[in-house]
């Protein structure tokens, strides 16, 4: 064998070489870099998507006692429960407040044109339960028009389009003004004639077996699973027929 059949031999041998340990171990490893890679951009997809929940779950979190109160304070306005005392208080306080006599509560039979406003056609709309009354309120002509004005102000949507809520949420079918007649010891301040003025209204409670806040809790959206709402009843109203109110 000559020198030049020799390296031609040993070319070939170092090609045959080269070419196993390409297909054993080279072809194999890149095979193998090429999926991890693939790996760790999937890895990075999802970092970067428990990142983003991360951010959105602290900032509800920091938003959510805010939210919380909101859903308090808009339960005063609709409760889960009648709330009958809690009505009659508020209405005394207002009168308190507008130099006004809180005469007397009745429970209506029927909400008679509860549906002509848009706030009661919301209402209607939401499923709450109606709570139709009658309130008798006694004083001057511009402090009963003080006082109605407060009641139509318990609930006001801003200009913002947010709610606004300080006493339960009122829809007004009527309103009557007629003279009262005096006593004879009742002596006004300013001699001005003095009205009964008596409002047909209705109050609205939520539908029945719906918690205001449901599970949730003042710290945490987790908590006790027993509705809000299990002692609250559908149906009309149990307050008294007549209550009279002592100011």
């Amino acid at each position: 064998m000559t020198g030049r059949d020799r390296m031609v031999l040993i070319g070939v041998v170092v090609l045959a070489v080269l070419g196993a340990a390409w297909m054993l171990v080279v072809s194999p490893e890149r095979k193998q870099a090429s999926s991890l890679e693939g790996q760790v951009a999937e890895a990075r997809a999802k970092l970067a998507s428990a990142e983003g929940q991360l951010s959105n779950a602290r900032a509800a979190q920091q938003q959510y006692a805010t939210a919380y109160a909101a859903i308090v304070s808009l339960g005063k306005a609709v409760p889960p429960s009648q709330e009958v005392p809690s009505l009659i208080d508020q209405l005394a306080r207002a009168s308190n407040q507008k130099n006004v006599e809180f005469s007397s509560i009745a429970a209506s039979s029927s909400g008679g044109s509860a549906a002509s406003s848009s706030t009661a056609v919301a209402a209607t709309t939401a499923g709450f339960s109606q709570m139709p009354f009658t309130f008798v309120f006694n004083g001057s002509f511009f402090d009963l028009e003080h006082l109605f004005q407060e009641l139509n102000r318990f609930t006001l949507r801003t200009s913002s389009g947010g709610l606004q809520v300080s006493g339960r949420l009122l829809t007004i079918q009527s309103l009557r003004l007629a003279p009262l007649a005096s006593s004879g010891s009742e002596s006004g301040n300013s001699g001005a004639e003095r009205l009964s003025g008596t409002i047909t209204a209705t109050a609205y409670v939520l539908p029945a077996g719906q918690g205001l806040t449901g599970a949730a809790t003042a710290t945490s959206p987790a908590g006790s699973t027993t509705p809000a709402s299990a002692t609250s009843a559908p149906g009309s109203p149990t307050a008294p027929a007549i209550a009279r109110v002592t100011p």
